[in-house]
């Protein structure tokens, strides 16, 4: 009856090393799902994506945007309601930055972030859980849902709490040393959520992002052109095609920024 899609390649680095392989899970596996989802009648097809869709500035932002505008775009023309949620990152799941924190503060250190400045928005696993269930209810087909995840922390704030709650000193009894932004990552994420580009519900932590819609037919050809790339495993012409989908992607300490120039 209803079909929560959060299958993702989502690690940002590893998605702009291999673009073919972000196009085929995150943009042909969402598709290969929401058709089916169609074709057998499914009453709701929930997709999580992620606020790195928001503007995007990396391969893996800008494979979830595309899948995002397959889904919508399939809403008009289906029984199934196609719905969206977006939102940051799950304290404490794969891959996060406090499962890392702590593994580094056992082995002494040092502690590694990309930049001092960079910030996160985050929640817990209950939390996301509750919320994508929650909009997966209350929507209608069609929306984009955005999550109020907070304030956005520094992680550098978050790094200097974990050693102060581990009992350690920090630069006397473990380390902070910066890394560097890795390619496609930005310093500080966006989630759409002032009064201008969203829309409030009757829920205070979830709102309607206001976004254009698209053909399907349009979007169906184009996608079509993206996934016979893969064949070819040509970098370079995936990921202009991408940007040519998502005008709003631009690189960022990536290779394929000088594809911005034009």
């Amino acid at each position: 009856h209803i079909v929560f899609h959060a299958a993702a390649y989502k690690h940002v680095p590893m998605m702009e090393n291999n673009p073919s392989e972000a196009i085929l899970t995150n943009v042909y596996g969402t598709k290969v799902q929401a058709d089916l989802s169609v074709q057998y009648s499914v009453e709701k097809f929930v997709m999580v994506s992620t606020d790195k869709a928001v503007n995007p500035t990396g391969i893996m932002g800008a494979s979830k945007r595309i899948a995002e505008i397959y889904t919508q775009s399939l809403n008009k023309n289906s029984g199934t309601k196609f719905i969206t949620t977006r939102f940051g990152n799950v304290l404490g799941s794969n891959g996060s930055v406090i499962p890392r924190f702590r593994q580094q503060i056992e082995k002494g250190g040092p502690v590694t972030i990309t930049d001092p400045e960079i910030t996160r928005y985050f929640m817990t696993i209950p939390e996301a859980c509750q919320l994508v269930l929650e909009a997966g209810a209350m929507g209608k087909g069609g929306e984009i849902f955005i999550f109020d995840m907070g304030k956005s922390v520094k992680i550098i704030d978050l790094a200097k709490k974990m050693i102060q709650l581990s009992g350690l000193t920090l630069d006397k009894d473990i380390k902070i040393i910066f890394t560097g932004l890795r390619p496609g990552e930005k310093l500080y994420e966006e989630l759409l959520n002032n009064s201008e580009n969203t829309m409030a519900t009757h829920h205070p932590q979830i709102m309607i992002a206001k976004v254009r819609e698209y053909d399907h037919e349009t979007v169906s050809k184009e996608i079509h052109l993206l996934l016979e790339l893969f064949g070819k495993q040509d970098n370079k012409n995936i990921v202009l095609k991408m940007k040519a989908i998502v005008p709003e992607y631009k690189s960022n300490n990536s290779v394929y920024e000088k594809l911005d120039v034009n």
